[in-house]
């Protein structure tokens, strides 16, 4: 095969595996109002076909706050999303859980959002255990909640892949016991949770906007695939042992 055919069927792959996760994916956006969502009406609004959290001096926050989707909670997903921030810290809450209704606080896995160079693609658990996973690492979490890590990559080389004060896309996929991070094509930081009294199985899902100094952030395009995690591990043994998946016996 010459190099422009393997490129191109290399594009045909990818190009048909976008398409498919598309079809079996579910906008939880509408681009025009925050219908399905729940958060402070004084920190969330929509501009531009994009959800923005925003404080100001005039307007701060005393705690971290939340935009809840309301319409259920999650298990085994992929979570497609564009965002872009000014300022301060933000983060994507999955597998979490709203521990003050009233003022839309929430805590959990977070997959985090950072304005500096330090905490974009990490693995935080809000109210929790805090950093599980930096960004470049690999961390396995065994049943009495140890921690065993290795490199995945350089934190400094990947933090050039994301866009300062522009758009990213961040993919966070969190299937059994493992989570991954994704900005922009590459992959950040990967968490496997097996600890028998913390780990989190499903939860709500939220975006986050953070107390401190001024922010802005902005989301769009936000779709969420839900995954059948034993299917896609069967699928994923037969790939790996070149055996194909064993049928169900007729009835």
């Amino acid at each position: 095969m010459t190099r422009v055919a393997l490129m191109f069927a290399l594009f045909s792959l990818f190009s048909a595996a976008a398409v498919h996760a598309a079809e079996k994916s579910q906008s939880l956006f509408n681009g025009k109002n925050l219908k399905g969502w729940e958060g402070d009406p004084a920190v969330w609004s929509v501009e531009d076909g994009a959800i923005i959290g925003r404080t100001t001096d005039d307007m701060p926050i005393k705690n971290n706050t939340f935009l809840i989707w309301n319409d259920g909670k999650l298990g085994d997903f992929r979570l497609r999303l564009e965002y872009k921030i000014e300022g301060g810290n933000s983060g994507v809450q999955y597998r979490s859980k709203v521990i003050e209704p009233a003022q839309w606080i929430v805590g959990g896995y977070q997959a985090d959002i950072d304005s500096t160079p330090t905490y974009s693609g990490i693995n935080y658990d809000e109210r929790g255990r805090g950093i599980l996973a930096n960004r470049g690492e690999r961390v396995r979490i065994n049943r009495e909640g140890k921690l065993e890590t290795e490199s995945i990559g350089d934190a400094a080389e990947l933090q050039k892949s994301i866009h300062s004060d522009d758009w990213n896309e961040y993919l966070v996929e969190a299937i059994g016991p493992r989570m991954r991070h994704t900005i922009n094509g590459k992959l950040m930081s990967v968490t496997v949770d097996r600890d028998t009294e913390k780990a989190v199985k499903e939860g709500v899902l939220a975006l986050q906007v953070h107390a401190g100094p001024p922010m802005t952030v902005r989301f769009r395009n936000i779709r969420l695939e839900k995954v059948d995690a034993k299917a896609e591990a069967d699928e994923r043994q037969a790939k790996q042992t070149g055996k194909p998946k064993a049928k169900a016996k007729a009835q």
